[in-house]
């Protein structure tokens, strides 16, 4: 129950700063906004202001930042959505996904902030306990920079990106002594774990840290930031190649499992550690809440209708129209294709949901 209040809690939160960033856009932009509501459903609470309605929604599963004109499409109200400059609307709509990367880019910076070193990825040795046939080619010393052709943010994405070779050799890109080597087909030894599986393994240590210095500090959040986002991006070509599926995908029911696991990981490791299984597992779930802050941010931008980079796409599409026509297009097909989206987007989430419950019972 106490992971279900985190996560409601966690969505409620990153849906009202998503919101809030199209609110404040709107009103800079001179927009008039007719509601600006957290949840959704029945109305809880409101409060009139001197043009907008701020209210509490039942369900934390949304929210809204109903503008003028924006459901129409069109409005003689020269403070209306539609009737602002591009530029404008363009703000507006981006301004809620930079708040979900803010608000990531936020949490990842407070975690790292007591942070004393980070582990890099340079190679500080070999291992003794498989046959290194990659040493002679690496040299301790060198720093991975790219492996399989994928850049190395962060120390884990060599592991990454290693785990994910099917072949028996890899393409590295290192530094050394200052100079970018490229090696192409390093040997990898096939190394069998204790659950009888094999796993191929590059046998090297990374065990350097660099000093956590704050200019340190901004440049790891940063790219913990960046990772995320690719991370993002690696799921989605993952699922548009059919190499995952609907059971791999989570709503908010695996979500809240996700919480759960996450929130109980770190209080284990806290507790080994001889720390506060509370901050362990309230660190765990922070850095769960960057992942999905900084996900939203990318999903949002994905040209779908009834997501922001659906409006967007939409508004390339009327732009190039209205240069080659000299008119506009007419708002009510524009709108036939959000509800088409949104009720396409919507059954996704249906079934999605059911997937999760279903598996939450072994189905």
């Amino acid at each position: 129950m106490l992971y279900i209040l985190i996560a409601s809690l966690m969505f409620g939160i990153l849906i009202a700063l998503h919101e809030f960033g199209h609110f404040a856009a709107a009103k800079l932009c001179g927009v008039k906004v007719n509601e600006f509501a957290i949840g959704m459903g029945p109305l809880v609470l409101h409060r009139q202001g001197k043009e907008t309605e701020y209210s509490l929604r039942l369900f934390p599963i949304g929210g809204f930042c109903a503008m003028e004109g924006e459901e129409e499409g069109k409005s003689l109200d020269p403070r209306a959505f539609p009737n602002r400059p591009w530029w404008q609307r363009m703000i507006i709509l981006l301004a809620g996904v930079f708040m979900n990367f803010l608000t990531g880019l936020i949490i990842i910076l407070v975690l790292l902030a007591p942070a004393e070193g980070f582990r890099t990825a340079v190679i500080s040795g070999f291992s003794t306990d498989v046959t290194v046939q990659a040493q002679g080619v690496l040299q301790a010393g060198d720093r991975i920079i790219r492996v399989d052709g994928h850049a190395v943010y962060l120390q884990p994405d060599v592991s990454f990106f290693l785990s994910r070779i099917t072949g028996s050799q890899v393409d590295l890109e290192v530094e050394r002594e200052g100079k970018k080597l490229s090696l192409p087909g390093v040997p990898l030894t096939a190394v069998t774990q204790p659950d009888g599986s094999e796993r191929l393994m590059l046998g090297i240590y990374m065990q350097e840290f660099e000093k956590a210095t704050l200019l340190a500090k901004l440049r790891y959040t940063w790219l913990e930031a960046a990772d995320n986002v690719r991370m993002v991006w690696y799921s989605l070509s993952e699922l548009l190649r059919g190499a995952v599926g609907l059971r791999d995908m989570s709503g908010p029911v695996g979500i809240i499992d996700m919480v759960g696991q996450v929130g109980q990981a770190g209080a284990s490791a806290a507790e080994a550690a001889g720390s506060s299984a509370f901050l362990g597992a309230l660190q765990g779930i922070l850095s769960f809440t960057s992942f999905i802050s900084i996900n939203l941010a990318v999903m949002n931008l994905l040209p779908i209708p009834a997501l922001d980079g659906g409006q967007i796409f939409f508004m390339g599409v009327n732009g190039v129209y209205t240069a080659f026509t000299k008119k506009k297009m007419d708002p009510k097909y524009l709108g036939w294709v959000s509800a088409a989206g949104f009720v396409c987007l919507m059954a996704l989430m249906l079934a999605v949901t059911i997937s999760d419950i279903l598996k939450k019972f072994g189905v």
